[in-house]
């Protein structure tokens, strides 16, 4: 007999992405503002230890980030997209501090959380690693990734607070929770994805294509933006 679940359930997959692209974005948090300390520090600084490595230390956060946030980015966009903005969310937003708008702010913060990761990736990318250790601290990709820094700070702490306020407590946990159902078993994982690889088809992504939301439009810039930046920082380090 399946066991009970007193908290909300949330697929298997998605708690392995979500705290993995959360562990990695947490850390590059960290380890930017330690670097920003060490380095910059001209809008205030709390003198912490001046470790020189850090700025490689954040650049390692920053690639692993890289690599896990298309995989979350695919499945926040397709299996997840209830949890994203939907075509009727600025409607709901009218409806103030009822339930249904908590729920509307909460899947436009967590879509905004998205474009946030988006932006801080990609301007990180686009900086050479030499900048600040040579002082070098007026490049505008190093501003627009200073920028990125508070904006993805906000989002995350407005995902957190939203997630409390609409799921509570057993919301948070049930993202930490290990036990899956049957469905969810890593085994069909393989097998699942071959299903999908034969039922392929290109006509699949012209119907996508056919009618496009505004979800859809922010799916397709994130990812344009994604190897957009991948390409740029492969020429430089060819270049």
């Amino acid at each position: 007999m399946s066991p009970k679940f007193s908290q909300p359930y949330q697929p298997l997959l998605l708690r392995i992405l979500h705290g993995l692209i959360g562990l990695f974005t947490i850390g590059a948090i960290i380890t930017a503002f330690w670097t920003y300390d060490v380095f910059d520090g001209r809008w205030g600084k709390i003198s912490l230890p001046k470790f020189t490595e850090i700025e490689g230390i954040h650049g390692t956060f920053g690639v692993w980030t890289l690599i896990i946030f298309p995989l979350f980015a695919v499945y926040a966009f397709h299996r997840g997209q209830q949890r994203l903005i939907q075509p009727d969310s600025f409607t709901k937003l009218t409806d103030f501090a009822k339930p249904i708008w908590w729920y509307t702010l909460h899947r436009l913060v967590n879509t905004l959380s998205i474009l946030a990761v988006t932006f801080a990736v990609c301007s990180g990318r686009m900086m050479d690693e030499k900048w600040l250790p040579q002082g070098e601290l007026n490049h505008s990709w190093y501003y627009a990734h200073l920028i990125s820094w508070l904006i993805l700070v906000t989002c995350i702490g407005l995902h957190l607070l939203l997630s409390i306020k609409v799921g509570g407590v057993p919301l948070i946990l049930s993202m930490i929770n290990w036990r899956f159902r049957s469905k969810d078993s890593p085994g069909l994982w393989r097998k699942n994805f071959d299903n999908w690889r034969d039922n392929f088809d290109v006509r699949i992504i012209k119907q996508w294509l056919s009618s496009l939301s505004l979800l859809k439009i922010i799916e397709i810039f994130v990812f344009i933006t994604i190897v957009s930046a991948l390409i740029f920082s492969l020429i430089k380090e060819i270049g």
